[in-house]
């Protein structure tokens, strides 16, 4: 019989070997729990800082609240640009950062969801006799905000955008906000149109709920959006058209212009006149000289109030490293109440 017999230095080779295999796995296996302890850890600070954000962006929300009603406590029957929520953007410090916020009156501007409004029945004969013939024929089975805006885009003189062009538009936009699937008019759009594209997808027979919801109606393209944005907006759910001439900015007076079928220069002269606090009565509007020569106005005044009732409020909070942007629409009820009718989360 033959014994091989192993020298002990070789056990030990072996076993040296295996315990530093044991203390690098050791290692390793450490190295990534602490890796991810502080993935974690770091993952519940971003949390707790963008939760903080949000609630300083709440806070703000509350705070406007506040400074509506006091406004139009002081001033129940008008609202203009004189008032305490109108300063423009406003920054507040607070600890580890800041909140900034802007209100704006949701009715100085043209609401897209009125061209949903069904045709009065005053609106849908022939036409005033004291207008133009054939302006009234053109415009007879047209609500008023539908005119307004094809005004304003030719107004705007905007490139590649035509009077054929603007009513295209109108047309496009009137039957995404319709309830039916019939095509209003040669340059309308519905269902077959937006699912014969690459990328199909149906009207929405519905409200818009953003004016960049216009990016997938027919005719607009981003051009042409980012340029009326300035004038025009959208109210939740509703067709209302009622443009407080207190808050219109005088910078947007081609949407002036387009609301009065007026020159340029004489919607100049009427932001002109109408002081810091503006027109204190809807008679004292009407009553303006400027006002009294413009040919037709009867037809148009009903766009027109001095009062508002949905105000926007563009907030944004920022907390160590974290940053929250947020847009709320408010509904003021009988210079009382304020109802959040409209939240939307990021900077757009």
């Amino acid at each position: 019989m033959v014994l091989f017999l192993v020298k002990p230095h070789k056990q030990q080779g072996v076993a040296l070997i295996t315990v530093m295999l044991i203390v690098a796995l050791c290692a390793v296996i450490a190295s990534q729990m602490t890796a991810r302890l502080q993935v974690q850890m770091q993952r519940s600070a971003n949390i707790s800082f963008n939760q903080q954000a949000y609630w300083y962006a709440m806070g703000a929300e509350a705070f406007t609240k506040r400074v509506l009603i006091t406004a139009l406590t002081e001033e129940s029957k008008v609202v203009h640009l004189g008032q305490i929520w109108a300063q423009g953007e406003t920054t507040y410090p607070v600890d580890f950062g800041e909140i900034s916020g802007e209100i704006t009156d949701l009715q100085s501007c043209l609401n897209l969801n009125a061209l949903r409004a069904p045709l009065s029945s005053s609106k849908s004969g022939n036409g005033s006799a004291n207008g133009n013939k054939n302006t009234n024929n053109a415009n007879a089975n047209k609500v008023p905000a539908r005119i307004a805006f094809e005004a304003l885009l030719n107004h705007l003189q905007l490139e590649d955008v035509s009077q054929f062009e603007a009513e295209s538009m109108a047309d496009a936009l009137t039957d995404w906000l319709d309830t039916n699937s019939r095509i209003s008019s040669a340059g309308g759009a519905e269902d077959n149109d937006y699912a014969s594209r690459e990328f199909p997808y149906l009207a929405a027979n519905h409200y818009l709920a953003s004016v960049n919801e216009l990016r997938v109606v027919a005719h607009f393209t981003p051009n042409i959006i980012e340029a009326i944005k300035p004038y025009v907006c959208v109210i939740p759910a509703n067709d209302l058209h009622k443009v407080n001439i207190n808050t219109l900015n005088s910078e947007h007076v081609e949407l002036l212009q387009a609301l009065l079928d007026s020159t340029l220069d004489e919607a100049q002269d009427i932001l002109s006149a109408r002081g810091e606090k503006g027109f204190a009565s809807l008679d004292d509007f009407y009553n303006l000289p400027e006002v009294v020569k413009l040919e037709n106005f009867n037809d148009k005044k009903d766009q027109f109030v001095v009062d508002s009732e949905y105000f926007t409020l563009n907030a944004s909070a920022s907390f160590n490293d974290s940053f929250f942007a947020m847009k709320s629409v408010m509904k003021v009820t009988n210079n009382k109440y304020i109802d959040v009718i409209s939240r939307t989360v990021g900077r757009n």
